[in-house]
């Protein structure tokens, strides 16, 4: 069955790809024996999925999981980087290097399209930094998220670091990355990373519900709205990230087609139909 996309989707061996509601799409690491931990090239093929995601005017809003109950992702794959590092030091290499999205594709992907993390189970390492940089995180009550770097000799260099801060505040961060403290899922509710806690056979259900809400939403509003969150993420300065955001889109969104469809809905008191982002 071909999917209800306008484009094919890359070829995949290490994750699966679902279409579990209109303009929705669902990416499953599927390496449930090695606790969903990606291989270098698991990483880059990813990589293509969440490009051709970003750019197929079919799909709005992505979501990112594990198979199984236990783990979301253990992180990179140690016995392949081990092995690297045993041949090489010079991580630089193709075969040894991360595509320039990060790990998994996500841990320094900007993108235009949110993807909300559905987390069933230990997000840890490379898994983690995949949680941080994610725009909405959904996670089961077994849920835990870790930093075990300090424990392993690495480091976690894919973008957690300036997102602990970011997120937590510099005791917080500092507390997680020097001890390897594992946060559990209340814990990370508390704290404002994780925005429910359901149910382990209720959270993929549960994320696809919140993807089809944002994806009922005009594509072309979601993409701005992201992006301005965003930049106010990155930038120092809220005038600055204003500023940013609203030369980049701000009269192709007002003057754009959806902007019109959504104010005439609105006047005429009924649903928008909304048209693929040209944004």
């Amino acid at each position: 069955m071909s999917p209800p996309t306008a484009t094919l989707p890359p070829p995949v061996s290490h994750v699966l790809l679902d279409f579990p509601a209109l303009h929705v799409l669902l990416v499953t690491i599927n390496l449930e024996k090695q606790m969903n931990s990606l291989p270098v090239h698991a990483t880059w093929e990813m990589h293509r999925v969440w490009e051709w995601f970003d750019h197929e005017p079919e799909l709005r809003v992505g979501i990112v999981t594990g198979a199984g109950k236990k783990a979301f992702s253990a992180g990179m794959d140690l016995k392949e980087r081990r092995s690297f590092a045993t041949a090489d030091s010079n991580y630089t290499i193709p075969q040894y290097a991360f595509p320039p999205t990060g790990f998994a594709g996500l841990t320094r992907r900007n993108g235009r399209k949110p993807i909300i993390a559905a987390c069933n189970g230990h997000a840890h390492g490379g898994g983690f930094e995949i949680i941080l940089n994610s725009d909405i995180v959904i996670a089961s009550e077994n849920a835990d998220f870790r930093l075990p770097d300090v424990l392993r000799g690495t480091a976690a260099l894919a973008g957690a670091f300036p997102r602990l801060c970011r997120t937590f505040g510099l005791q917080r961060a500092m507390w997680l990355g020097l001890t390897a403290h594992t946060l559990t899922a209340q814990e990370a509710l508390q704290w404002g990373l994780v925005q429910k806690i359901v149910p382990i056979d209720d959270l993929v259900k549960e994320a696809v519900s919140v993807a089809k809400l944002v994806a009922s939403m005009s594509p072309d509003s979601v993409i701005v709205t992201r992006a301005g969150i965003r930049q106010a993420w990155e930038t120092g300065s809220v005038e600055d990230a204003t500023t940013l955001t609203g030369e980049l889109y701000g009269s192709r969104l007002m003057y754009g087609e959806n902007a019109k469809e959504g104010m005439l809905a609105f006047k005429e008191k009924r649903l928008p139909k909304w048209v693929p982002s040209k944004l």
